[in-house]
């Protein structure tokens, strides 16, 4: 498996790390790549007394798609899994995962996520797609849940595809899942196996990823074969929106709602914008949706695994 960080050691140390070495009923190893870290990670991963894990130290920051490019380049195992410094997995993530591939001959996989605070309080249950749905919801939004948290695939596809696209930023991952759905086949967990982390050091809470989508959909058309995109930029908006009011930056977050509401005409984003100036956080800032009215279960309870992570 494959975690990027940077200067995020105690997230690292306490969440991703621990939850990527006790996978059980697995054979692993674990790469993290230090993409410039200065606060000190080189030294801790140093200290970490476990034949498993191996550090690729990246002297200049490259950013995330570079960073698990490099892990890419040096996986040794024939399944690589992704997982981000500030999230965590179920311990049986792994077998589960591939159990499944076996079952279905699949090239990749994906599985059920929840959206946590620090304390390890459930916010939100991901939406799921099925695989037979996932070429038409990736045309729209990216949609594997948690996104690359989730997903293993097989090493020769990932390898075969070029990897992570290093000129996006935000949406690398939405890149590579088109790439491995027209490529491969997909199965699918609907255990809940991946707990996503909001925060307010969130990539997507700091920087507007919507600004991509546009060179997303040009690639994408001018592929071989063409391959149509039709983006959600109303769920899309909202999203962005969301993430900046969960970072506490509700007044940027109403100008975004405010904005997209007349841009698309949504007394929806109206409304949000309204209560992110009164600094109210809805459930909206935490899901993709796909621009359809759709009925999201409630939050679940927070899985036993989940315990030994929370803050």
């Amino acid at each position: 498996m494959v975690i990027p960080t940077r200067d995020r050691w105690p997230l690292l140390g306490s969440r991703a790390l621990p939850s990527a070495l006790e996978q059980e009923g697995v054979e692993l190893e674990v790469v993290v790549v230090d993409d410039g870290s200065t606060d000190g990670t080189s030294g801790r991963l140093a200290g970490v007394d476990d034949a498993r894990l191996r550090v690729v130290r990246r002297d200049r920051t490259g950013g995330m798609a570079a960073a698990r490019n490099a892990g890419i380049a040096v996986a040794r195992g024939e399944w690589i899994a992704f997982l981000d410094d500030d999230d965590v997995w179920s311990p049986r993530k792994l077998s589960q995962q591939l159990g499944a591939a076996r079952g279905a001959r699949a090239d990749f996989v994906y599985a059920g996520a929840i959206a946590v605070d620090e304390r390890g309080i459930v916010l939100d249950t991901l939406y799921l797609p099925r695989p037979d749905e996932l070429r038409e919801k990736l045309s729209r939004a990216s949609l594997i849940p948690a996104g690359c948290s989730n997903v293993i695939a097989r090493t020769s596809l990932l390898r075969s595809l070029g990897g992570f696209d290093e000129t996006f930023v935000h949406i690398a991952d939405w890149d590579l899942w088109i790439g491995l759905e027209q490529a491969g086949s997909a199965a699918f967990c609907e255990d809940v196996l991946v707990a996503y982390l909001l925060h307010p050091g969130n990539i997507h809470a700091i920087d507007d990823p919507s600004t991509e989508i546009d060179r997303l959909v040009r690639k994408h058309a001018s592929a071989t074969p063409p391959r149509r995109m039709s983006p959600d930029r109303l769920g899309y908006s909202r999203w962005v929106a969301g993430q900046r009011s969960r970072a506490g930056l509700h007044t940027e977050a109403a100008q975004l709602y405010f904005r997209s509401a007349l841009r698309y005409r949504s007394l929806g984003n109206l409304m949000r914008g309204a209560d992110a100036l009164l600094a109210k956080r809805g459930s909206a800032g935490v899901r993709r949706v796909t621009g359809r009215q759709r009925r999201t279960p409630p939050p679940a309870a927070a899985p036993d695994w989940l315990r030994r992570y929370a803050t």
